[in-house]
């Protein structure tokens, strides 16, 4: 057994690492870039080296500077994490040239499976169900446009080095297909060195559903059962759940001894993941469940599985790195009741998603349930990597139970003034067709602001304003209330500032304060996983809104330039792309706020914008 490990990562997974290791005895090597010197990873871990500048292609994913990490700090070997270099075959083969245990897949099984297109041939050859479209090498633009005419609208453009939704778009018709590839290629270009494509028929009613393998070095392979990982946004998992709802055992079977067959096809070592996307709209059934990928590494949502079935994936990792078999035969692994998870991401939902960065003041979460974080109470979370704060895991004896749990821990989220996905994630559990088990790739997109539009606070909430501020009568004059009156009930609604938006609101006396806490001359309120900034009217000092009445186009978030679309003087329509921002590995098109003539364009490809910076300015309407 080896006595250290260097994690190779960051936030919640490298403090996932050092749980498990620390339990078993081992040292732990955290690295860390510029911004994250004062990490949560960084204070827990038994030693910390510094790798360079904040971006993570000048640390994180520099394999020279981890190596020289490793070697500096006297680590046996190296776990990869997830994300960054996880997947990389040259990374993995350099940490084992220079003496290093590599925790995870072999390199010869990483480039196997690093390829869709070249993986999808080999998982046609093993007998593994694949589907239907375009894997060849030629990326012409006019021979993928005729290879996608050819499978038949809509198609999925995907990239053939990626992962979690980069670099991929579906294209409902013809029309949409030049400007889908070139978005896609550009994305996969940025964030795997590799703009290659392939093509797949678009499944209508997609489930997602993926299968937890593990290999050891003595020839045996085991799965650890399904996940559902449908609900998603724009390509990336929100929501995740092990077993799958409505898998019958003979489908269930089916696809496990799919994806061992999968496993040992390329002679696999260590954890894996086998993803399959299955036609909802049949059910589950084998014959309408087809492979998609392999991931080569330990996944984000690898805790629903370890909850169903007590084992530690991470442990697993490490004994079988250090050649040991697996600890468990096939038949001594059962499911053992339901695991959801819920990915807490810094974000906006109300605000179309867009990444939200800066200190937590406030950070707190629900004790009773799992959770795996990346951060404490007064970090720093930075635009310069994923936007994920935490995991929420509930694991119950059936899967209503599981979710309720889940949706009453999201709702208790307090953060501030970083904002969350929390009150989302709860909608999203409480939703009837997600208790139904209804679900499928489209469902947040479908159900739109019903899930992401942020209601008003409640009365309680108002009174909390009112009680800390100490109000001498409920119907003040000063409080907007009508006052007394002789001839009709007193009139008791207060006009305050929500959020910097006036409005009426009652106040509830009788009802429990919710959680809250003073900031100047306003109050915080948490409710339901969301915060509510409160203050009167006239006294707020609440931040900055940027309006795009005067024709202005300003980042709405710190991000890197990466494309220009316009020139000086362009007629340009209202919704028409302008500029294109990357933030957290994502992409954000900025628009044209109305018709017009472009004026300044302040942004040039490979500026790093801060937020509310001036890219664009159309000029003034005639």
């Amino acid at each position: 057994m080896i006595g250290s490990i260097l994690i190779a990562n960051r936030g919640e997974i490298a403090r996932r690492i050092i749980r498990t290791a620390r339990g078993m005895g081992i040292w732990t090597v955290a690295v860390f870039s510029e911004a994250d010197a004062g990490a949560a990873h960084v204070r827990e871990a038994d030693a910390a080296v510094a790798i360079g500048p904040s971006p993570a292609r000048e640390s994180y994913l520099s394999q020279a500077k981890i190596l020289k990490a490793a070697q500096a700090s006297r680590a046996e070997a190296v776990h990869p994490g997830y994300g960054f270099l996880s997947e990389n075959a040259d990374f993995a083969q350099a940490a084992l040239d220079a003496g290093l245990v590599w925790i995870g897949p072999p390199p010869a099984a990483i480039r196997a499976m690093g390829r869709k297109d070249a993986a999808k041939a080999l998982m046609a050859a093993a007998g593994v169900p694949v589907t239907p479209g375009y894997l060849g090498e030629d990326q012409d633009p006019a021979r993928l446009a005729a290879e996608a005419r050819a499978i038949g609208w809509p198609v999925l453009i995907k990239a053939v080095a990626g992962g979690g939704g980069k670099g991929m778009r579906r294209v409902d018709h013809e029309a949409q297909f030049e400007a889908a590839l070139a978005s896609a290629r550009r994305e996969a270009a940025s964030a795997f060195g590799d703009d290659r494509v392939l093509l797949e028929a678009y499944v209508s009613r997609p489930r997602h559903i993926e299968v937890q393998v593990f290999a050891d070095a003595h020839g045996d392979v085991v799965h650890l059962f399904e996940r559902d990982c449908s609900l998603q946004r724009r390509h990336q998992k929100v929501i995740e759940e092990a077993p799958a709802p409505g898998m019958d055992q003979a489908t269930r079977a089916a696809l496990c001894a799919a994806a061992v067959r999968a496993a040992k096809a390329v002679d696999y070592r260590g954890a894996g993941t086998v993803e399959f996307i299955a036609d909802a709209s049949r059910g589950l059934r084998s014959d309408a469940i087809w492979f998609m990928e392999m991931n080569t590494r330990l996944q984000v949502e690898h805790g629903v599985t370890e909850a169903i079935t007590g084992v530690d994936l991470v442990e697993w990792q490490i004994r079988t790195a250090c050649g040991e078999p697996l600890p468990l035969r096939q038949d001594e692994i059962v499911i053992d009741g339901h695991a959801i998870e819920a990915r807490l991401y810094a974000e906006d939902p109300a605000g179309g998603f867009l990444p939200s960065t800066g200190p937590l003041t406030r950070f707190r979460l629900a004790e009773g349930i799992r959770v795996d974080s990346g951060f404490e109470e007064g970090d720093v979370v930075s635009p310069f990597y994923d936007p994920m704060l935490a995991k929420l895991i509930a694991h119950e004896g059936e899967r209503g139970a599981a979710a309720r749990r889940l949706e009453l821990a999201c709702a208790a989220v307090q953060a501030w003034p970083v904002k969350t996905n929390a009150a989302f994630l709860a909608r999203c559990l409480a939703d009837r067709g997600f208790l139904a088990g209804d679900i499928d790739t489209g469902f947040i997109t479908d159900r739109g602001d019903a899930l992401s539009a942020k209601p008003p606070p409640s009365p309680a909430a108002t009174a909390a304003l009112v009680r800390e501020r100490g109000l001498p009568s409920p119907w003040s004059p000063r409080f907007g209330a009508a006052g007394f009156r002789l001839n009709a009930a007193p009139a008791t609604r207060r006009r305050i500032l929500v959020d910097g938006e006036e409005m009426d609101i009652e106040p509830d006396f009788a009802a429990p304060l919710p959680p809250f806490l003073v900031d100047g001359d306003r109050i915080i309120v948490f409710e339901g996983g969301a915060a509510f900034a409160l203050s009167l009217p006239g006294e707020a000092s609440g931040g900055a809104t940027l309006l795009a009445g005067d024709g202005s186009v300003r980042a709405p978030m710190p991000g890197k330039v990466i494309a220009v679309l316009i020139e000086k003087g362009q007629k340009v329509r209202a919704g028409q792309s302008l500029v294109v921002l990357e933030a957290m590995k994502m992409e954000q098109a900025l628009a044209a706020p109305r018709d017009g003539e472009i004026g300044d364009i302040a942004a040039r490809v490979g500026d790093q914008v801060i937020e509310g910076a001036l890219l664009v300015r159309l000029a003034p309407a005639a």
